[in-house]
């Protein structure tokens, strides 16, 4: 827990840019391997009809006949493989899968361990956003060897009943406590743009510091404003959040989360290079590879190939956790499952 303060977070925002992206890189360089970034690939593994009523997302039941997003069920293992083995080829060292779900039931963890198996089997990194867990599910996942998982608080405790109302704050922070006591590395972020205050994107920051540890990865979203969402009606009509101020939170983020990697995630598709060059500046250090996020569009692997040559990027190598089931294991997930 840092002893970093409300009005020390709020005195790096209002710094002139330059100094604050000078201080980002310095403390960037400090604790990670300078011109370097982590490169991962998103899978929707179950994709719409969420029972969530999250105000920036396509895939909720809430807002399904204003969006027209057509639900799909689980996709088969066989399938995950296979994007698996083409991310892996195109250079990603970690694969994430999504569930559009409110929290999986314990039928579905057979089908989760299996992909975890199946995916580290590759040599690759993996990580899974599935919504809230019980801590017997974050041990069982933790068990078949996933490296991260993914719950973003999204916003500040203040501003998050004007995003979601199915789901409170505090439960958010209960599951990324379960997850951090199974062992697992911690994926939380934010969605900055959403019609929050620069105080909202202090008190998510704030939040990030009091954790026991912060989050391992911290991916920060600009809102990909979606017609017929609650929040991406209201951004349509009242303009977006600009750059520079998102390229701030980047910076601020990695100063007060020094040594997390911070993803420079959804949005970035309507960035130029210089403005993907000022992200990286501000201390962003990982980026999804691949043309689609969940379902709104990311940048081209083609652009991202000539950017990351233009300047000068090199991709970090997987390092994914190794972990040996034992038969008396095995057989504690087998009665978790049935439990």
């Amino acid at each position: 827990m840092s002893n970093i303060s409300r009005q020390d977070i709020a005195h790096l925002f209002d710094l002139p840019l330059m100094d604050l992206l000078m201080q980002a890189q310095t403390i960037h360089r400090q604790n990670f391997p300078a011109n370097e970034v982590q490169i991962s690939t998103l899978l929707s593994i179950k994709t719409g009809n969420c029972p969530e009523d999250c105000g920036y997302c396509s895939q909720s039941g809430h807002h399904r006949d204003k969006v027209g997003l057509s639900p799909e069920k689980l996709i088969a293992i066989e399938k995950v493989v296979r994007e698996a083995k083409r991310a892996k080829a195109n250079g990603s060292s970690r694969f994430c899968m999504g569930a559009a779900w409110k929290h999986p039931h314990d039928k579905d963890l057979p089908y989760l361990t299996t992909l975890i198996s199946e995916v580290k089997a590759l040599g690759m990194e993996t990580c899974m956003t599935l919504g809230m867990l019980s801590l017997h599910q974050a041990q069982t996942l933790a068990n078949a060897g996933l490296d991260y998982y993914n719950h973003n608080l999204d916003t500040s405790r203040a501003y998050y009943d004007s995003v979601t109302t199915t789901r409170t704050y505090d439960e958010r922070l209960q599951t990324l406590d379960y997850v951090r006591q199974a062992g697992i590395n911690v994926c939380s972020g934010s969605i900055v743009g959403m019609g929050e205050s620069r105080q909202d994107r202090i008190d998510w920051i704030y939040e990030l510091t009091q954790m026991p540890i912060p989050p391992q990865s911290i991916p920060v979203n600009l809102l990909v404003p979606i017609k017929g969402t609650p929040l991406g009606d209201k951004v349509l009509e009242e303009g977006r959040l600009s750059t520079i101020e998102w390229i701030r939170t980047i910076a601020v983020t990695r100063i007060c989360c020094p040594k997390s990697v911070v993803r420079l995630s959804a949005g970035r598709e309507s960035l130029t290079d210089g403005e993907q060059a000022l992200a990286f500046m501000a201390g962003a250090n990982s980026f999804f590879y691949g043309d689609k996020l969940l379902t709104t569009a990311n940048s081209s692997m083609s652009n991202d190939d000539h950017l990351m040559k233009e300047l000068g990027l090199t991709a970090k190598r997987a390092s994914p956790k190794v972990v040996q089931i034992t038969d008396v294991m095995s057989k504690q997930v087998d009665e978790l499952v049935v439990a």
